[in-house]
C-alpha cells in the first residue's frame, strides 16, 4: 500500500477562493483550450479569434532590428512587407491543399486564410536600409537603426545679478 501526502490545499492557495473555485477555473480553462484547439493544430474555423498567424521572433541590438516570421507553405509572392512610420507589418495568405489516395480511401485537407502581423520599432530606425530576404520558410526582415547623436554635456553657468 503506498501512502499519499496530504495537503490543505485551502491554505496553500488562498488567492484561489476555494477548491470548488479552482475547480471552475480549471475546468473553464480546459474548456477554452478545446474549443480553441480541438484536434491540435487545426484551424479554428468560427470568427477571426483562431486565425493563422506566424511565429514571429524579434531581436534588437544597438545597429539593427531583426524580425524573423516562420511562414511555411507560403511563396515569397504571397508576402507583402511594409514599413509605415513606427510600425513594421507582415501579410500574406496562405493557401496550402493536400491529396492521398489509396486503393480503398481517398483523403483531401485544405487550409487557407489570410494573417498580418504588425511590430512596433524603435524611434531610430532607418526606413531606407530596410532589406527583406526569404529562404526554407523563414523571413528575415533586417530593420538598421540610424545614427543617434551622442549626449552632449551642455555646460551651465552662473550668471551675475538679474535685477540689474
Amino acid at each position: 500500500m503506498n501512502l499519499i501526502p496530504w495537503k490543505n490545499k485551502q491554505s496553500d492557495e488562498p488567492s484561489r477562493g476555494g477548491t470548488l473555485a479552482a475547480l471552475r477555473t480549471d475546468v473553464d480553462r480546459l474548456f477554452d483550450t478545446f474549443f480553441r484547439e480541438p484536434l491540435g493544430n487545426l484551424e479554428w474555423p468560427f470568427g477571426d479569434s483562431g486565425r493563422w498567424s506566424p511565429a514571429v521572433d524579434v531581436a534588437e541590438t544597438d545597429q539593427e532590428v531583426t524580425v524573423r516570421a516562420e511562414v511555411p507553405g507560403i511563396e515569397p509572392g504571397q508576402l507583402d512587407v511594409t514599413l509605415t512610420g513606427r510600425q513594421l507589418v507582415l501579410s500574406g495568405e496562405k493557401k496550402e491543399s493536400f491529396e492521398k489516395s489509396g486503393k480503398d480511401f481517398r483523403q483531401v485537407e485544405s487550409r487557407y486564410g489570410s494573417f498580418r502581423r504588425t511590430i512596433p520599432l524603435p524611434e531610430t530606425i532607418d526606413p531606407d536600409k530596410v532589406s527583406a530576404e526569404f529562404a526554407h520558410g523563414v523571413l528575415t526582415i533586417r530593420v538598421p537603426k540610424s545614427p543617434v547623436a551622442p549626449p552632449k554635456q551642455i555646460q551651465v553657468q552662473v550668471g551675475g545679478n538679474r535685477d540689474s
